[in-house]
Protein backbone atom coordinates (compact mmCIF):
# COMPACT_ATOMS: atom_id res chain seq x y z
CA UNK A 1 0.00 0.00 0.00
CA UNK A 2 3.09 2.85 0.90
CA UNK A 3 4.15 3.94 -2.36
CA UNK A 4 8.33 2.73 -3.10
CA UNK A 5 9.34 5.68 -5.33
CA UNK A 6 12.98 6.94 -6.77
CA UNK A 7 14.42 10.14 -6.37
CA UNK A 8 15.17 10.01 -10.21
CA UNK A 9 11.35 9.62 -10.87
CA UNK A 10 11.08 13.51 -11.45
CA UNK A 11 7.30 13.07 -11.83
CA UNK A 12 6.56 10.84 -9.71
CA UNK A 13 8.23 12.75 -7.10
CA UNK A 14 6.86 16.34 -8.04
CA UNK A 15 3.34 14.47 -7.58
CA UNK A 16 4.18 13.17 -3.94
CA UNK A 17 5.22 16.40 -3.01
CA UNK A 18 2.44 18.46 -4.19
CA UNK A 19 0.90 20.20 -1.19
CA UNK A 20 -2.41 18.81 -0.29
CA UNK A 21 -4.89 20.99 -1.14
CA UNK A 22 -6.72 22.09 1.61
CA UNK A 23 -9.66 24.06 -0.98
CA UNK A 24 -8.74 27.11 0.59
CA UNK A 25 -10.82 29.08 -2.07
CA UNK A 26 -13.78 27.44 -1.25
CA UNK A 27 -13.35 27.49 2.53
CA UNK A 28 -12.56 31.17 2.43
CA UNK A 29 -15.99 31.81 0.11
CA UNK A 30 -17.95 29.74 3.20
CA UNK A 31 -16.28 31.60 6.08
CA UNK A 32 -16.52 35.55 5.06
CA UNK A 33 -20.26 35.74 5.72
CA UNK A 34 -20.04 33.65 9.09
CA UNK A 35 -17.14 36.41 10.02
CA UNK A 36 -19.32 39.17 8.65
CA UNK A 37 -22.11 38.15 10.67
CA UNK A 38 -20.56 37.71 13.84
CA UNK A 39 -18.69 41.30 13.49
CA UNK A 40 -21.94 42.82 13.39
CA UNK A 41 -24.46 41.07 15.30
CA UNK A 42 -22.41 39.58 17.49
CA UNK A 43 -23.61 36.79 20.56
CA UNK A 44 -26.89 36.77 18.58
CA UNK A 45 -24.85 35.30 15.49
CA UNK A 46 -22.25 33.43 17.93
CA UNK A 47 -24.85 31.79 19.26
CA UNK A 48 -26.64 30.57 15.97
CA UNK A 49 -23.78 29.22 14.73
CA UNK A 50 -22.59 26.90 17.82
CA UNK A 51 -26.25 25.50 17.51
CA UNK A 52 -25.85 24.87 14.60
CA UNK A 53 -22.78 23.75 13.99
CA UNK A 54 -21.13 23.32 17.50
CA UNK A 55 -23.90 21.47 18.83
CA UNK A 56 -24.47 23.35 21.66
CA UNK A 57 -27.31 23.52 23.86
CA UNK A 58 -26.82 25.92 26.43
CA UNK A 59 -27.70 29.69 26.72
CA UNK A 60 -24.29 30.88 26.14
CA UNK A 61 -21.33 29.48 24.75
CA UNK A 62 -19.47 30.50 27.85
CA UNK A 63 -18.30 27.14 30.07
CA UNK A 64 -19.61 27.98 33.43
CA UNK A 65 -16.93 27.82 36.30
CA UNK A 66 -18.39 24.47 37.94
CA UNK A 67 -18.72 22.90 34.98
CA UNK A 68 -14.75 23.03 34.72
CA UNK A 69 -14.16 21.82 38.26
CA UNK A 70 -16.41 18.85 38.05
CA UNK A 71 -14.47 18.05 35.16
CA UNK A 72 -11.12 18.48 36.62
CA UNK A 73 -12.40 16.58 39.53
CA UNK A 74 -13.31 13.57 37.28
CA UNK A 75 -10.09 13.10 35.91
CA UNK A 76 -8.17 10.03 37.00
CA UNK A 77 -5.25 9.61 38.77
CA UNK A 78 -3.09 8.68 36.02
CA UNK A 79 -3.84 11.46 33.41
CA UNK A 80 -3.64 13.80 36.08
CA UNK A 81 -0.10 12.65 36.85
CA UNK A 82 0.71 12.60 32.94
CA UNK A 83 -0.40 15.96 32.64
CA UNK A 84 1.78 16.86 35.51
CA UNK A 85 4.85 15.97 33.98
CA UNK A 86 3.86 17.06 30.61
CA UNK A 87 3.08 20.48 31.58
CA UNK A 88 6.39 20.95 33.55
CA UNK A 89 8.50 19.52 30.81
CA UNK A 90 6.54 22.49 28.33
CA UNK A 91 6.99 25.13 31.03
CA UNK A 92 10.55 24.51 31.57
CA UNK A 93 11.16 24.86 27.87
CA UNK A 94 9.57 27.78 27.48
CA UNK A 95 11.11 29.23 30.26
CA UNK A 96 14.29 28.31 28.36
CA UNK A 97 13.00 29.94 25.38
CA UNK A 98 12.10 33.36 26.75
CA UNK A 99 13.72 35.74 26.01
CA UNK A 100 14.89 38.36 28.39
CA UNK A 101 14.78 42.42 28.70
CA UNK A 102 18.68 44.03 28.59
CA UNK A 103 20.39 47.78 28.29
CA UNK A 104 24.16 47.37 26.83
CA UNK A 105 26.64 50.36 25.82
CA UNK A 106 26.81 50.44 22.11
CA UNK A 107 30.12 53.08 22.47
CA UNK A 108 30.60 56.38 21.91
CA UNK A 109 27.43 57.26 24.41
CA UNK A 110 25.09 55.53 22.76
CA UNK A 111 23.02 52.69 25.03
CA UNK A 112 20.92 50.11 23.16
CA UNK A 113 18.74 47.31 24.72
CA UNK A 114 15.12 45.71 24.75
CA UNK A 115 11.77 45.23 26.68
CA UNK A 116 10.27 42.20 26.59
CA UNK A 117 6.49 42.62 27.40
CA UNK A 118 3.68 40.31 27.17
CA UNK A 119 0.84 40.43 25.32
CA UNK A 120 -2.45 41.43 26.93
CA UNK A 121 -4.76 38.73 25.72
CA UNK A 122 -4.84 35.62 23.97
CA UNK A 123 -6.98 32.95 22.49
CA UNK A 124 -6.46 28.97 21.45
CA UNK A 125 -8.56 27.34 19.64
CA UNK A 126 -8.58 23.95 20.25
CA UNK A 127 -9.81 20.99 18.22
CA UNK A 128 -12.83 19.32 18.92
CA UNK A 129 -13.87 16.86 16.15
CA UNK A 130 -12.23 12.66 15.67
CA UNK A 131 -9.52 13.51 18.55
CA UNK A 132 -10.44 16.01 21.57
CA UNK A 133 -6.62 17.42 22.38
CA UNK A 134 -6.25 18.01 25.88
CA UNK A 135 -2.49 18.11 24.72
CA UNK A 136 -3.24 21.23 22.63
CA UNK A 137 -4.68 23.06 25.83
CA UNK A 138 -1.36 22.66 27.55
CA UNK A 139 1.01 23.46 24.28
CA UNK A 140 -1.15 26.97 23.59
CA UNK A 141 -2.16 27.94 27.20
CA UNK A 142 1.62 27.42 29.03
CA UNK A 143 3.79 29.36 27.21
CA UNK A 144 1.13 32.04 27.14
CA UNK A 145 1.35 31.92 30.92
CA UNK A 146 4.99 31.84 31.24
CA UNK A 147 5.07 34.98 28.54
CA UNK A 148 2.81 37.03 31.71
CA UNK A 149 -0.05 37.28 29.35
CA UNK A 150 -2.78 38.72 31.65
CA UNK A 151 -5.81 37.05 29.86
CA UNK A 152 -6.20 33.77 28.18
CA UNK A 153 -8.88 32.31 26.40
CA UNK A 154 -9.92 28.97 24.87
CA UNK A 155 -12.26 27.07 22.40
CA UNK A 156 -13.51 24.04 21.29
CA UNK A 157 -16.22 23.04 19.10
CA UNK A 158 -16.76 19.76 21.30
CA UNK A 159 -14.59 19.77 24.18
CA UNK A 160 -14.14 16.89 25.99
CA UNK A 161 -13.92 16.34 30.13
CA UNK A 162 -10.19 16.17 29.55
CA UNK A 163 -10.05 19.05 27.45
CA UNK A 164 -12.03 20.99 30.19
CA UNK A 165 -10.32 19.22 33.30
CA UNK A 166 -6.73 20.17 31.80
CA UNK A 167 -7.97 23.97 31.21
CA UNK A 168 -9.46 23.96 34.70
CA UNK A 169 -6.02 22.31 36.00
CA UNK A 170 -4.36 25.30 34.54
CA UNK A 171 -6.05 28.06 35.67
CA UNK A 172 -7.86 28.99 32.26
CA UNK A 173 -11.29 30.82 33.24
CA UNK A 174 -12.27 32.22 29.92
CA UNK A 175 -13.67 28.33 27.91
CA UNK A 176 -15.96 28.69 25.45
CA UNK A 177 -17.97 25.99 23.54
CA UNK A 178 -17.40 27.09 20.06
CA UNK A 179 -15.39 25.81 16.66
CA UNK A 180 -14.93 26.84 13.64
CA UNK A 181 -14.98 30.27 11.80
CA UNK A 182 -17.85 31.69 14.58
CA UNK A 183 -14.92 31.08 16.97
CA UNK A 184 -12.25 32.58 15.35
CA UNK A 185 -14.33 35.72 14.38
CA UNK A 186 -15.93 35.93 18.01
CA UNK A 187 -11.64 36.06 19.06
CA UNK A 188 -10.89 38.86 16.67
CA UNK A 189 -13.87 41.08 16.67
CA UNK A 190 -14.98 40.50 20.88
CA UNK A 191 -18.44 40.22 21.52
CA UNK A 192 -21.01 40.67 24.36
CA UNK A 193 -19.40 37.09 26.10
CA UNK A 194 -15.85 36.44 24.19
CA UNK A 195 -13.52 38.89 25.11
CA UNK A 196 -10.69 40.16 21.59
CA UNK A 197 -7.68 38.66 21.35
CA UNK A 198 -4.72 39.99 20.61
CA UNK A 199 -3.47 36.80 18.86
CA UNK A 200 -5.32 33.95 18.26
CA UNK A 201 -3.11 30.35 18.31
CA UNK A 202 -3.71 26.41 17.63
CA UNK A 203 -4.65 24.25 14.87
CA UNK A 204 -8.09 23.74 13.17
CA UNK A 205 -9.67 22.81 10.11
CA UNK A 206 -9.55 24.28 6.68
CA UNK A 207 -12.62 26.65 7.76
CA UNK A 208 -10.38 27.51 11.12
CA UNK A 209 -6.99 27.91 8.71
CA UNK A 210 -9.70 30.07 6.07
CA UNK A 211 -10.87 32.35 9.20
CA UNK A 212 -7.37 32.98 10.42
CA UNK A 213 -6.37 33.91 7.16
CA UNK A 214 -8.93 36.04 6.39
CA UNK A 215 -8.44 37.85 9.47
CA UNK A 216 -4.95 38.42 10.11
CA UNK A 217 -4.46 42.02 10.22
CA UNK A 218 -7.38 42.61 12.25
CA UNK A 219 -6.01 39.56 15.37
CA UNK A 220 -2.44 38.70 14.98
CA UNK A 221 -2.12 34.39 14.11
CA UNK A 222 0.35 32.13 14.84
CA UNK A 223 -0.06 30.59 10.77
CA UNK A 224 -2.47 29.41 8.81
CA UNK A 225 -1.87 25.82 9.27
CA UNK A 226 -2.60 22.91 6.20
CA UNK A 227 -3.44 18.69 7.00
CA UNK A 228 -0.81 17.40 9.28
CA UNK A 229 3.14 15.81 7.50
CA UNK A 230 6.08 13.84 8.98
CA UNK A 231 9.16 13.40 6.42
CA UNK A 232 12.12 10.94 8.03
CA UNK A 233 15.30 10.62 6.59
CA UNK A 234 16.72 7.67 7.69
CA UNK A 235 19.74 5.47 5.81
CA UNK A 236 19.29 2.79 9.05
CA UNK A 237 16.95 1.92 11.39
CA UNK A 238 13.90 -0.68 12.82
CA UNK A 239 11.47 -1.21 9.76
CA UNK A 240 8.71 -1.60 12.86
CA UNK A 241 9.58 1.70 14.32
CA UNK A 242 9.77 3.54 11.29
CA UNK A 243 6.29 2.49 9.84
CA UNK A 244 5.04 3.01 13.63
CA UNK A 245 6.16 6.77 13.53
CA UNK A 246 4.63 6.98 9.65
CA UNK A 247 1.51 5.42 11.28
CA UNK A 248 1.78 8.14 14.30
CA UNK A 249 1.02 10.73 11.63
CA UNK A 250 -1.18 9.36 8.77
CA UNK A 251 -3.72 8.92 11.54
CA UNK A 252 -4.69 12.40 12.23
CA UNK A 253 -6.76 12.93 9.32
CA UNK A 254 -7.11 11.55 5.45
CA UNK A 255 -5.10 14.40 4.14
CA UNK A 256 -2.29 14.12 6.56
CA UNK A 257 1.51 13.04 4.91
CA UNK A 258 3.68 10.63 5.87
CA UNK A 259 7.15 10.36 3.76
CA UNK A 260 10.21 8.51 4.31
CA UNK A 261 13.89 9.27 2.66
CA UNK A 262 16.48 6.50 2.39
CA UNK A 263 19.24 5.98 0.48
CA UNK A 264 18.52 1.94 0.90
CA UNK A 265 15.80 0.57 -1.16
CA UNK A 266 15.95 -2.48 1.41
CA UNK A 267 14.82 -0.37 3.93
CA UNK A 268 12.20 1.62 1.92
CA UNK A 269 10.51 -1.99 1.10
CA UNK A 270 10.69 -3.52 4.72
CA UNK A 271 9.37 -0.15 5.95
CA UNK A 272 6.34 -0.60 3.68
CA UNK A 273 5.73 -3.88 4.74
CA UNK A 274 5.49 -3.10 8.23
CA UNK A 275 3.14 -0.33 7.42
CA UNK A 276 0.88 -3.07 6.07
CA UNK A 277 1.21 -5.21 8.91
CA UNK A 278 0.54 -2.60 11.42
CA UNK A 279 -2.51 -1.24 9.81
CA UNK A 280 -4.37 -4.21 10.40
CA UNK A 281 -4.63 -4.06 13.78
CA UNK A 282 -4.51 -0.18 14.06
CA UNK A 283 -8.42 0.95 15.78
CA UNK A 284 -7.65 4.37 13.40
CA UNK A 285 -6.38 2.06 10.47
CA UNK A 286 -9.53 3.86 7.86
CA UNK A 287 -7.93 7.17 8.34
CA UNK A 288 -4.55 6.34 8.35
CA UNK A 289 -4.75 3.37 5.34
CA UNK A 290 -6.29 6.60 3.43
CA UNK A 291 -3.94 8.79 4.17
CA UNK A 292 -0.73 6.49 3.02
CA UNK A 293 -2.81 5.71 -0.01
CA UNK A 294 -2.88 8.90 -0.99
CA UNK A 295 -0.25 11.01 0.50
CA UNK A 296 2.75 9.00 1.79
CA UNK A 297 5.72 7.18 0.11
CA UNK A 298 8.83 5.82 0.80
CA UNK A 299 11.65 7.24 -1.52
CA UNK A 300 14.51 5.96 -2.33
CA UNK A 301 17.82 8.78 -2.92
CA UNK A 302 20.71 8.77 -4.08
CA UNK A 303 22.35 10.46 -1.08
CA UNK A 304 22.05 11.76 2.50
CA UNK A 305 23.02 14.74 0.77
CA UNK A 306 19.83 14.46 -1.95
CA UNK A 307 17.71 13.60 0.85
CA UNK A 308 18.17 16.69 3.21
CA UNK A 309 17.58 18.97 -0.14
CA UNK A 310 14.50 17.25 -0.89
CA UNK A 311 13.49 17.82 2.93
CA UNK A 312 14.51 20.99 2.20
CA UNK A 313 12.39 21.97 -0.84
CA UNK A 314 9.57 20.47 1.25
CA UNK A 315 10.31 22.50 4.55
CA UNK A 316 8.03 19.59 6.80
CA UNK A 317 6.14 20.30 9.98
CA UNK A 318 8.03 17.78 11.46
CA UNK A 319 11.71 15.84 10.60
CA UNK A 320 13.03 13.11 11.70
CA UNK A 321 16.50 11.95 11.31
CA UNK A 322 18.80 9.25 11.93
CA UNK A 323 22.00 10.56 13.71
CA UNK A 324 23.89 10.06 11.12
CA UNK A 325 22.30 13.03 9.00
CA UNK A 326 24.22 16.26 9.77
CA UNK A 327 22.29 18.97 11.43
CA UNK A 328 24.00 21.56 9.02
CA UNK A 329 22.05 20.41 6.38
CA UNK A 330 18.72 21.08 7.60
CA UNK A 331 17.29 24.43 7.03
CA UNK A 332 13.56 24.27 6.69
CA UNK A 333 11.73 22.31 9.44
CA UNK A 334 8.99 23.22 12.00
CA UNK A 335 10.75 20.71 14.42
CA UNK A 336 13.18 18.01 14.13
CA UNK A 337 13.62 14.58 16.07
CA UNK A 338 16.47 12.85 16.36
CA UNK A 339 17.66 9.21 15.90
CA UNK A 340 15.74 6.28 17.19
CA UNK A 341 14.56 7.07 20.64
CA UNK A 342 13.17 10.67 19.50
CA UNK A 343 9.69 9.51 17.91
CA UNK A 344 7.50 12.80 16.87
CA UNK A 345 4.62 11.41 19.28
CA UNK A 346 7.29 12.32 22.58
CA UNK A 347 7.37 15.81 21.11
CA UNK A 348 3.26 15.78 20.52
CA UNK A 349 2.40 15.24 24.39
CA UNK A 350 6.18 15.65 26.71
CA UNK A 351 9.03 16.57 25.64
CA UNK A 352 8.59 19.93 26.00
CA UNK A 353 8.65 21.90 22.71
CA UNK A 354 5.47 22.93 21.31
CA UNK A 355 3.29 20.60 18.65
CA UNK A 356 1.56 23.77 17.04
CA UNK A 357 3.71 23.46 14.02
CA UNK A 358 4.04 25.32 10.69
CA UNK A 359 2.35 22.97 8.15
CA UNK A 360 2.53 23.64 3.87
CA UNK A 361 5.88 24.60 3.62
CA UNK A 362 5.76 27.55 6.06
CA UNK A 363 8.42 25.98 8.10
CA UNK A 364 10.26 27.91 5.43
CA UNK A 365 9.41 31.36 6.94
CA UNK A 366 9.09 30.44 10.69
CA UNK A 367 9.31 27.57 13.35
CA UNK A 368 6.32 26.11 15.54
CA UNK A 369 4.61 28.09 18.06
CA UNK A 370 6.66 29.02 21.19
CA UNK A 371 6.67 31.72 24.44
CA UNK A 372 7.94 33.85 21.56
CA UNK A 373 4.56 34.13 19.70
CA UNK A 374 3.00 35.59 23.55
CA UNK A 375 5.87 38.58 23.93
CA UNK A 376 6.95 41.83 21.79
CA UNK A 377 10.24 42.88 21.72
CA UNK A 378 10.21 46.71 22.13
CA UNK A 379 13.66 48.06 20.96
CA UNK A 380 15.22 50.93 23.68
CA UNK A 381 18.15 53.64 23.11
CA UNK A 382 19.20 56.53 25.56
CA UNK A 383 21.94 59.10 23.40
CA UNK A 384 23.78 61.41 25.62
CA UNK A 385 25.10 64.30 24.09
CA UNK A 386 28.37 62.86 22.51
CA UNK A 387 26.54 60.03 21.35
CA UNK A 388 23.99 61.77 18.98
CA UNK A 389 26.93 64.07 17.73
CA UNK A 390 28.64 60.92 16.43
CA UNK A 391 26.09 60.26 14.48
CA UNK A 392 24.57 63.52 12.96
CA UNK A 393 26.47 64.03 10.23
CA UNK A 394 25.24 60.49 8.73
CA UNK A 395 21.75 61.11 9.76
CA UNK A 396 21.25 64.35 9.33
CA UNK A 397 22.50 63.64 5.47
CA UNK A 398 20.49 60.45 4.97
CA UNK A 399 17.61 62.52 6.29
CA UNK A 400 17.99 64.67 3.76
CA UNK A 401 18.35 62.30 0.74
CA UNK A 402 15.30 60.83 1.13
CA UNK A 403 13.76 64.49 1.37
CA UNK A 404 12.63 64.87 4.49
CA UNK A 405 14.08 68.27 5.89
CA UNK A 406 12.76 68.49 9.51
CA UNK A 407 14.26 65.20 10.46
CA UNK A 408 17.68 66.67 9.55
CA UNK A 409 17.14 69.60 11.36
CA UNK A 410 15.89 68.04 14.76
CA UNK A 411 19.35 66.23 14.69
CA UNK A 412 21.25 69.48 14.01
CA UNK A 413 19.09 71.82 16.12
CA UNK A 414 20.69 69.98 18.79
CA UNK A 415 24.28 69.36 18.06
CA UNK A 416 25.15 72.71 15.98
CA UNK A 417 26.67 74.80 17.57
Amino acid sequence: MLRIVHSRDRKALEALFKRRSQRMDEAEAAVAPILEDVRKRGDRALLHYARKLDGLAADSVRIAAEELRDAERGLTADFLRAVATAAQRIRRFAEMQLPQSWTKSAGGGIELGQLVRPLEAVAAYIPGGRYPLPSTVMMTVIPAQVAGVGAIAIASPGPSAATLGTASLLGVENVFHMGGAQAIAAFAFGTETVPKADRIVGPGNVYVAAAKKLLAGEVGIDFVAGPTEILLIFDDGDPRLLAADMLAQAEHDVDAAAILLTTEPALAQAVAEQVAVQLQSLPTRSVAAAAIRENSAAVVTRSLDEACAIANRFAPEHLAVSETVPLDRIEHAGSVFIGAWSPEAAGDYASGPNHVLPTSGAARLRGGLSVLDYVKIISVQKLSETGLRSIAPAAALLARAEGLEAHARSIEMRTDA
